[in-house]
């Protein structure tokens, strides 16, 4: 019986010690992190991001809003991020370009194509903690190959190829549908 009290006691002390510790860093004002455990921090946030990304892509319910598109020789365009997007939810995937300026054939100066999802894959790169998404989003204007590379601290690109030669890059950020700010057009045709 002396044993265990003594080892209950040996636990109290350590515990009052941990948090006297704990306290005593948090309530610090002088307190500033290492370049080490600033650096520690930033990584495990991006892995927590990571996994969030990763819950995102396996039930399918995320949008790329795009800040940029950049064409196949690299000329880049700033967009309007509500207007060009690509959504996937489900088996199902709007890809749509849109200016401010201009009425497109979706009214909203652009193309906005709704379609089916084959061929979803992810790969995941746990080194980089990155996402690879491929996809063939088939639509009533064509079908499209949809090649997506998505980082921890989710910036992501996307670029789409249709049965020509031609091909797009959509650049900026990924989010969860219920937090994306997009604007869907008219379908075109």
């Amino acid at each position: 019986m002396n044993i265990m009290k003594t080892k209950n006691r040996n636990l109290t002390g350590y515990l009052v010690v941990i948090f006297l510790l704990l306290a005593n860093v948090g309530f610090s004002q002088d307190y500033k992190p290492s370049k080490q455990e600033k650096k520690e921090m930033r990584r495990a946030a991006l892995a927590a991001n990571f996994y969030s990304q990763d819950t995102l892509l396996v039930v399918r319910k995320y949008v790329l809003q795009a800040d940029y598109l950049q064409n196949k020789i690299g000329d880049m365009v700033s967009v309007s991020s509500t207007l060009n997007f690509i959504k996937v939810d489900g088996e199902k995937a709007i890809l749509q370009t849109g200016s401010d300026f201009v009425a497109g054939y979706n009214g909203v100066g652009g193309v906005t194509a709704e379609g089916s999802v084959s061929n979803y894959e992810i790969h995941r790169n746990m080194k980089a903690l990155s996402h690879r998404v491929t996809f063939i989003l088939m639509t009533n204007i064509g079908t499209f190959n949809i090649e997506m590379n998505i980082l921890a601290d989710n910036t992501a690109s996307a670029t789409i190829r249709g049965n020509t030669s031609g091909m797009l890059t959509w650049r900026g950020n990924l989010a969860a549908i219920y937090n994306a700010k997009i604007f869907k057009g008219p379908n075109s045709y």
